[in-house]
This record gives C-alpha cells, sequence and structure tokens, in this order.
C-alpha cells in the first residue's frame, strides 16, 4: 500500500489549490482525477478565458445556508492574494465589467500556474484515476482505485458539484459525504439559463439573438443589473444566469425594460408621437413588436392614454413579469447549488468537524457565488485554507 500524507480528489482549481499548499509545507501530496485532463472546467470557463476572479470579492455575493460561513477563508485568501499570484506568472489579464478579471490569452496560463505551483510543490498528479473505494484507516484512509492501494493521513474531497456533467461531473463527493455520516442539501442547477412555458416560447422564440440591459428581480427581492438574452430555448445572458440562483420553480422574474417614468417623461416631451415608435428607440424593435403581439401593450399616440393606461404600461416595461418552465438543468449550469451542509464543516480549516482529517473543498460544498470570477475565488480560498493545515 502506497502512504501519502494527503490525497486530494478532483484536479480542478480548489484541489490543485489545496495540493500546492500542502506541498509548499512539506506533506507529500497525492491529486487523483478520473478524468483525463487537469482542470477541465477551468479551461472551459469564461469562454476559454476564465474568469478567474473578480475585483469586488464579499460574502454577500455568496448563496450558503449559512451566509457567515464565507468569511474566513475569503478573508485570509483574498482576490489580491491571487492576482499576486496571477502577476508572479506573468499571466496578462484584463477586466471585463464589473471588476470581472479574464486571462487576455487562454484559460490554459491558470491552469498551468496550478501545475506549476504543484510541481514545485512537489506535488503527484494521477490522471484516469477511478476510485473504486475510500475507508477509514485508523486516524487516516485507505482509498482504493482500479490500479493501486493507497494510504492517507489527510483526505480532501475536491470533486466540484453536479454541472457540466458532459466534462466529468459526478455525484461522488456528495455519496463520499453520505458514507461519512455528513449531511448533503438538496442539489439543483445555479448561474443557468431559463426554459419557457409553451405560450410564451411560441410567440418569444422569434426574439432568439436579442439582447439588451435589463434589471432582473426575483421574488425574493434579489436584482442584477446585466443583460438579458432570448435564445431559441428560452432566455438566457448574465441577468438570467445571476437570478436563476435565486429562483425557485413556479415563481416569476420580473425584468425592468426601462426605468420607471421613462414613459411619464415621453408623454410631457412628445404627446403626439406613437407608443410602439417611442418604444422602438428605446428598445430592439422585435422585443417592441412581440409585446404587442402578445397583448401586453397597445399602441396608440401617447396623449391618448389615460392616466389608468398609461400606470399599467408604466409598470409593465418597470417591471415585465416572465414565469419560466425551468432551466435548462445541470447540462448548461456554471455551478451547483447545495451540497454538503457548511454546519459539518469547520469554516477555519474546512475539515469536517465529526470525522478527523476529512476535508471538502470547492463546489462540493453548499456555497455558491454570483456569476463573474466568484466561483472561482471560493475555489482559490477554500484550497488555500485547507492546504495550511491538512
Amino acid at each position: 500500500m502506497q502512504a501519502w500524507d494527503v490525497i486530494v480528489i478532483g484536479a480542478g482549481a480548489a484541489g490543485l489549490m489545496c495540493a500546492a499548499e500542502a506541498g509548499k509545507r512539506g506533506r507529500r501530496v497525492l491529486v487523483l482525477d478520473h478524468g483525463k485532463r487537469i482542470g477541465r472546467k477551468i479551461l472551459m470557463s469564461g469562454g476559454g478565458r476564465c474568469n478567474f476572479t473578480n475585483y469586488h470579492v464579499e460574502p454577500g455575493a455568496y448563496l450558503c445556508s449559512n451566509p457567515h460561513f464565507v468569511k474566513s477563508a475569503l478573508a485570509r485568501y483574498t482576490q489580491w492574494d491571487f492576482i499576486t499570484l496571477v502577476d508572479k506568472h506573468g499571466i496578462p489579464y484584463h477586466e471585463k465589467t464589473l471588476g470581472q478579471l479574464f486571462c487576455d490569452d487562454s484559460a490554459q496560463d491558470i491552469v498551468d500556474l496550478l501545475v506549476a505551483e504543484c510541481e514545485a510543490a512537489g506535488v503527484t498528479i494521477r490522471l484516469r484515476a477511478e476510485i473504486l473505494e475510500v475507508a477509514q484507516l485508523g486516524d487516516g484512509f485507505r482509498v482504493a482505485t482500479a490500479g493501486d492501494e493507497l494510504s492517507c493521513q489527510s483526505l480532501v474531497v475536491a470533486t466540484g458539484g453536479l454541472s457540466m456533467p458532459k466534462i466529468g461531473a459526478t455525484p461522488f463527493g456528495y455519496r463520499l459525504a453520505e458514507q461519512f455520516g455528513l449531511k448533503v442539501l438538496p442539489t439543483r442547477a445555479g448561474l443557468v439559463p431559463f426554459t419557457l412555458q409553451p405560450e410564451d416560447k411560441q410567440t418569444l422564440e422569434p426574439l432568439s439573438g436579442v439582447s439588451l440591459p435589463v434589471v432582473a428581480e426575483s421574488e425574493d427581492g434579489t436584482r442584477f443589473a446585466e443583460s438579458l438574452l432570448f435564445t431559441h430555448r428560452g432566455v438566457s445572458g448574465p441577468a438570467v444566469l445571476q437570478i436563476s440562483s435565486y429562483w425557485q420553480p413556479g415563481e416569476r422574474v420580473c425584468f425592468e425594460l426601462l426605468p420607471a417614468g421613462s414613459l411619464t417623461q415621453a408623454v410631457a416631451e412628445s404627446p403626439n408621437q406613437e407608443l410602439k415608435t417611442w418604444l422602438a428607440r428605446q428598445l430592439p424593435k422585435r422585443l417592441v413588436e412581440a409585446l404587442l403581439a402578445r397583448g401586453e401593450l397597445t399602441s396608440k399616440p401617447l396623449k391618448q392614454y389615460t392616466a389608468k393606461e398609461l400606470a399599467a404600461a408604466e409598470q409593465l416595461l418597470a417591471a415585465w413579469p416572465l414565469q419560466p418552465g425551468g432551466t435548462e438543468g445541470y447540462r448548461t449550469a456554471e455551478v451547483t447549488l447545495g451540497g454538503v451542509d457548511t454546519d459539518e464543516l469547520s469554516s477555519k480549516t474546512m475539515a469536517a468537524k465529526k470525522v478527523p482529517n476529512l476535508y471538502f473543498i470547492g463546489e462540493v460544498m453548499d456555497v455558491t457565488g454570483w456569476l463573474g470570477g466568484y466561483n472561482f475565488q471560493w475555489a482559490w480560498s477554500s484550497g488555500w485554507v485547507a492546504g495550511q493545515v491538512v
């Protein structure tokens, strides 16, 4: 049986970060991954340029059943710490919007950074390693793969969530947590496009490709000012991906197409203008035509609207309601909501409270960030803090 100090399951962002940090402390570290490539999700992220962190990371940008859980790790390893590491490796990057940082060249730069850090720390990485069994062995663990019997003092689970199954996502980490008696909260797709109800699909499908800035609002009052994109399956774009994490089946989402008061101002300034003419200057023409065809608006000269009609049109444009049929699910979701209950873990070390030397980091736990580099920062922060103690 091969003996290691630390075995990390998962060669993704969190797992590689943790492995490198543990290796720097002189620990003998082995990373196991069932895939053929290191960091597959990193390589796909940000359109292949990896949105690796955000200038504005803060605890409020994370969904977790315990909103305080993320504070310690995010404070101890910040976005500035990771940016320093990126600078150290000479990786060129740029800010896109809202503090989002992307590689200038390729997401491969971030994978190369992590691999270089692991190599410098003496970490061993084994790919195509199918894990058959994990069991406690004294204070440590025995890990059986298709080819080896391994033992370790510390076991780190960095297996990610269920999003993007085509690149190898599995529920392995959740099953392992349950095997050791840890609670796993229900999971669902997050940062994911919406599908439409059949009646909406019929009238909105022709808008495929239309995009516009909106403010999306969920029923719990969460709001995101981003862009909305109509697709042939439903609605997407950053505004939809963000709000999807706060949406529950059966709920409506409202989109502010125009700021409240816009129409009232238009009546005062251009009373003789037709509503559809004025709207076509403010919004994509195809969207205006769809709103009229759906009967949500009627067009006549602005001065002919009664106060009640004007208020109704104003309300519709300020909070256009849409009840999604569902989401596109894990197939296109960027993250998984839910996972290993953070009440089972130490916020300072990511260690399981009731299983000595067992750790969970990254997306496998019930921590989900906003779109825009927040989930990668959680991977770096949670991986770093675990790497200091494993």
